[in-house]
C-alpha cells in the first residue's frame, strides 16, 4: 500500500465513479480499478459497494477514508516542507468572495512585507468549496465568512462584520430612515449563488420570520449584486464592508438589523493537523488589526 493508492481511494471515495475518478486524476480506468483491487486485497476488505456504475464505501471503506485523509494531508506537508527548503516559501489562501473582495487584497500586500520572500497563492470561492478544499490540503488556510462544520478544522472568529440591507437610489426605500421586517415581503432580491454564507445567513432571516420574497438576480460576484441594486429596483443583503464607495457617494441607502441578526465574523480556518507556517501566524496576527467595523452615521434602521 501506497500513498498512490491512497489518493486514488480518496477521489473515488469524493467522485463516486471510475470514470470521473480516473478523469480527476488522469488516470486510465483500469489503473484506477487495478489499485483499487491492490488496496482490497492488501486489508482483506471489500472498500467499495457497486451498484450499477455508482461505487459506495462499506463501513470499512468509511474507516480508511477517515484515516487516509490525515495520512494523505501529513504526506503532502512533509513532501512542501522538504521541497521548499532553501526556496520561495509558499502560502495557499482561500477567501469567501466577501473577504476576497473587501480584505484579501490588501492583506496579501502586507503579508508579504511582512514575511520576507513570502509567495501567496490566492483562492476565491464560497465557503462550501473553501472548506472542501482545506480538507484536501489543497489550502494552508483561509478566511471566511460563512459557517464551517467539519471538526477537523480549526475556526477562530476574529473580524467583526454585518450585513445591511441594500437599496438603490430608484427603489421606494432609498427615502426612508427605519423599516420593519414585514416590509420585505413579497420584494425582489439580489442574491449570492447557494453555498455562500452570506446567503444562507440571509435565507435562515427570512424563514425565521416567515418572509417570502423573490430572488430575481443571482450571482457569485459582488460587483454584479451591488450593479443590480443600483440599476434595477431589486434590495440585496451583503456586507457592510463592500459598500464603502456607494455610501460615501450616496448611490445606495443601507439598512442595519437592530436586533443584530445580521452580526457575523470573519473567521480563520486551516485544518487541525496542519503544520502552523510563520507565515500562518503573521497572517492571523494581521487579521486582528482588522477586527472592528463602524456603522456609517446615514444608516438606516431595520427593526
Amino acid at each position: 500500500m501506497t500513498i498512490r493508492h491512497l489518493n486514488i481511494f480518496l477521489a473515488l471515495a469524493e467522485y463516486g465513479t471510475m470514470s470521473a475518478a480516473a478523469e480527476h486524476l488522469y488516470l486510465s480506468q483500469p489503473t484506477v480499478s487495478q489499485a483499487v483491487r491492490e488496496l482490497e486485497q492488501h486489508y482483506h476488505c471489500l472498500l467499495f459497494e457497486r451498484l450499477g456504475k455508482k461505487l459506495y464505501l462499506t463501513d470499512q471503506g468509511r474507516l480508511l477514508l477517515d484515516k487516509s485523509q490525515e495520512v494523505v494531508m501529513q504526506f503532502r506537508e512533509l513532501e512542501e516542507l522538504m521541497w521548499n527548503q532553501g526556496q520561495t516559501p509558499v502560502l495557499k489562501l482561500g477567501s469567501t468572495l466577501t473577504v476576497g473582495t473587501c480584505l484579501t487584497p490588501k492583506i496579501i500586500l502586507e503579508l508579504e512585507q511582512a514575511v520576507p520572500g513570502l509567495e501567496v497563492h490566492s483562492f476565491v470561492s464560497n465557503t462550501v468549496e473553501i472548506e472542501q478544499k482545506l480538507l484536501k490540503a489543497e489550502l494552508d488556510a483561509a478566511v471566511v465568512e460563512g459557517e464551517i462544520h467539519s471538526p477537523d478544522l480549526i475556526v477562530i472568529p476574529i473580524i467583526d462584520d454585518s450585513l445591511v440591507l441594500t437599496a438603490g437610489v430608484h427603489h421606494p426605500f432609498y427615502e426612508k430612515e427605519m423599516l420593519h421586517t414585514e416590509e420585505l415581503d413579497g420584494e425582489s432580491f439580489a442574491m449570492r449563488e447557494q453555498g455562500s454564507g452570506t446567503r444562507k445567513l440571509f435565507e435562515e432571516y427570512t424563514e425565521r420570520h416567515g418572509l417570502s420574497i423573490k430572488v430575481t438576480w443571482e450571482a457569485n460576484c459582488p460587483r454584479t449584486i451591488i450593479n443590480a441594486v443600483l440599476y434595477h429596483k431589486v434590495l440585496s443583503v451583503m456586507s457592510l464592508r463592500l459598500l464603502k464607495h456607494e455610501i460615501r457617494h450616496q448611490r445606495v441607502r443601507i439598512f442595519y438589523n437592530e436586533h443584530k441578526e445580521w452580526d457575523r465574523k470573519f473567521k480563520l480556518v486551516y485544518h487541525k493537523n496542519k503544520f502552523l507556517t510563520p507565515a500562518i501566524y503573521e497572517l492571523e496576527k494581521l487579521l486582528w488589526q482588522y477586527k472592528t467595523m463602524e456603522l456609517p452615521e446615514e444608516c438606516g434602521v431595520l427593526r
